[in-house]
């Protein structure tokens, strides 16, 4: 059975294909439906509201779909939400589709097909909002209950990630691993250059803001088995473990680099667009025994060229 109270937003410029599409939801059991005529007057009533599925129309005028996508992922990363958008298009080819799943958007619906389509894709999408839903409640109970927790002097207060006692911890840990087991270490120092003037020009409310969008921006560019930490106001830190020292390269690390700089962050005070550098440093058993503290230093002296640069700064010990 569906859930008469799962809010959906229909976000199309034709009044006629809106229509259509309320009438079946409506007729399938659905009551919270809401209806925009462009993505404008859709992102402010998201604002107001989340809904938990969006049925966007690919081709708008002014934003597209694909835009729409974007700029709603920003509002989840704001308010801890996550919105299920399926897009309505005429468009065909797997290369199409590809860059839009790549984009975040989650399903798709034919226009050709739309009267067999719409009701069981909606229907798909009622089970795994659900879902999600659950994850995200049970993800910040998780945090919650860590920050409560002995080891809470572990855990940065504001992110949910860990501070700098764990990065040096950790930093340790993965030292004495590569050394018994092999492999590679990579530890990215990741730093905001203006984050100094936006918390002087904003306030610490906005600022923490901030820093709680970085933060779970990060945390979806990462992979799950890599250490994300808050080294201070202005810094992260990263600790991945790799089989080679060859892949700690800073090509390996470009997507993270672009969607810190590429993407803006959706604040209180409308998109704020940061300039972040990242300094790498890897290391294999060659260049072990290595103190963490120096390792620590090496990143952050490599982080002036990697601002000065825009682009990854890396650096692989021992060097020739």
């Amino acid at each position: 059975m569906p859930n008469p109270y799962l809010s959906i937003l229909v976000v199309d410029d034709a009044k006629f294909s809106s229509a259509m599409i309320g009438r079946a939801l409506s007729q399938a059991g659905y009551q919270d439906l809401r209806f925009a005529s462009s993505a404008s007057e859709a992102l402010k009533l998201l604002e107001d509201k989340p809904a938990n599925v969006i049925l966007a129309d690919w081709l708008m005028p002014e934003i597209d779909g694909l835009e729409l996508t974007a700029r709603v992922r920003q509002l989840d990363e704001m308010t801890d939400h996550y919105s299920y958008i399926i897009l309505l298009t005429g468009k065909e080819g797997e290369n199409v589709l590809g860059e839009a799943f790549d984009r975040g958007v989650d399903d798709f619906i034919s226009k050709a097909a739309m009267s067999e389509q719409l009701v069981p894709r909606v229907y798909a999408a009622d089970r795994l909002c659900n879902t999600l839903q659950r994850l995200l409640q049970e993800n910040r109970l998780l945090t919650q209950n860590i920050a409560s927790l002995e080891q809470r002097n572990l855990v940065d207060s504001l992110t949910g990630l860990g501070n700098p006692r764990y990065l040096r911890q950790k930093l340790a840990d993965s030292l004495r691993q590569v050394e018994s087991r092999g492999g590679a270490l990579c530890y990215l120092l990741i730093g905001l250059l203006d984050a100094p003037q936006l918390r002087q020009q904003y306030g610490d409310t906005f600022y923490n803001e901030l820093l709680h969008g970085v933060a779970r921006r990060l945390q979806q560019l990462v992979r799950p088995l890599d250490v994300l930490t808050r080294v201070d106001d202005s810094h992260f830190g990263l600790i991945t473990l790799l089989d080679d020292l060859h892949e700690c390269s800073p090509s390996s690390f470009r997507r993270l680099h672009e969607g810190l700089n590429l993407k803006a962050f959706k604040t209180s005070e409308g998109f704020i667009t940061l300039k972040a550098g990242i300094a790498l440093v890897g290391l294999d058993t060659k260049a072990l025994p290595l103190d963490v503290e120096e390792l620590l230093e090496k990143a952050s002296a490599m982080l002036p060229e990697a601002y000065a640069s825009g682009r990854v700064t890396a650096l692989r010990l021992p060097q020739p």
